[in-house]
């Protein structure tokens, strides 16, 4: 037991994202991919939830939070609502720009190279657009009072990946996917690309301690992501990539410190309690003073934060 535990956290990241990936090859080589995708999601995400209660990160994660129905509840209806809504966004441009090319077979997209390198391709141009909204959310006011649903969590876990507000969601999916329906991806690159996504983040908000070395150079990893849920703006405002970290190296907002990322995450402001609450907060104004930490309320999500905590993201 001891031996497995000085081995696993250099073997468990690698072997999930790989198992994950291997099952969506499955799925999609299936009669029924997207049910028996979403099943093989289930079930990493099983397995993570098991591996956290096994080998923690940080074991003071473990305790409940009561965040976990509002976070399920994002993860399976409001995000997936922003997909479509994403989607249907772009159909405008994208039958705009089919009317603009020169014949009606004319792509931009590189169809005849292999599906392994026009994924690979994909994810190049759509983390430019995630970098550029997530950065965005961060930096901007109007973005981030949507964007803070994701901050406001005290602990990282299996169950908030998918923790964001439809607006957030909806405006990072059109950003990262309008450059594929423009290029003329075909259907198989969007495929890839969303499991892509779907594995990283479930390995990216996982409490299960990991060591990934000379990968945090490449993809976005867990220790690459625990600082971005710092408390801290110097270290919160890092790590903005979604699957790889290409533009966060390229725009300097790369962060990788020797020391262990803080066990106190969240946000200066403060979150409504309730998942319909929260999906309404930033519509109020004074919903959006509590979201920056302007309303002198009490908190909700966990216990209060220490005095010298420093100061917060969200407030500009």
């Amino acid at each position: 037991m001891k031996a497995a535990r000085r081995w696993l956290p250099w073997l468990l990241w690698p072997a999930l994202y790989a198992a994950g990936l291997l099952a969506a090859a499955a799925a999609f080589a299936s009669a029924a991919p997207l049910a028996w995708f979403n099943a093989a999601y289930l079930s990493l995400a099983l397995a993570i939830a098991l591996l956290e209660r096994w080998l923690p990160h940080e074991p003071r994660w473990l305790a409940d939070d009561g965040q976990t129905p509002c976070d399920l509840a994002h993860t399976l209806l409001t995000k997936g609502a922003a997909q479509v809504v994403a989607a249907l966004a772009a159909s405008l441009p994208l039958a705009g720009a089919m009317a603009l090319r020169p014949s009606a077979h004319g792509t931009a997209w590189p169809l005849h190279w292999p599906l392994a390198a026009q994924v690979v391709l994909a994810l190049a141009v759509v983390e430019l657009g995630l970098y550029i909204a997530h950065r965005g959310a961060h930096e901007w006011p109007p973005l981030w009072r949507f964007h803070a649903l994701h901050h406001g969590v005290r602990r990282l876990w299996v169950a908030n990946t998918g923790r964001f507000h439809v607006v957030d969601s909806a405006f990072k999916a059109l950003l990262g996917q309008l450059p594929l329906y423009l290029l003329g991806a075909p259907l198989a690159v969007f495929l890839w690309v969303g499991a892509v996504t779907a594995v990283t983040g479930l390995l990216t908000h996982c409490n299960i301690e990991l060591r990934t070395g000379w990968l945090d150079r490449v993809f976005s990893t867990p220790a690459l992501h625990r600082w971005h849920h710092s408390r801290s703006p110097a270290e919160g405002n890092r790590n903005y990539g979604e699957n790889l970290v290409l533009w966060d190296l390229l725009f300097g907002t790369w962060y990788r410190p020797a020391r262990r990322p803080p066990a106190d995450i969240g946000i200066d402001g403060e979150i409504a309690a309730g998942f319909l609450a929260q999906l309404a907060q930033p519509f109020t104004a004074s919903g959006t003073r509590r979201i920056m930490g302007l309303s002198p309320v009490p908190r909700h999500n966990g216990p209060p934060s220490p005095p010298d905590a420093g100061d917060r993201i969200g407030r500009t």
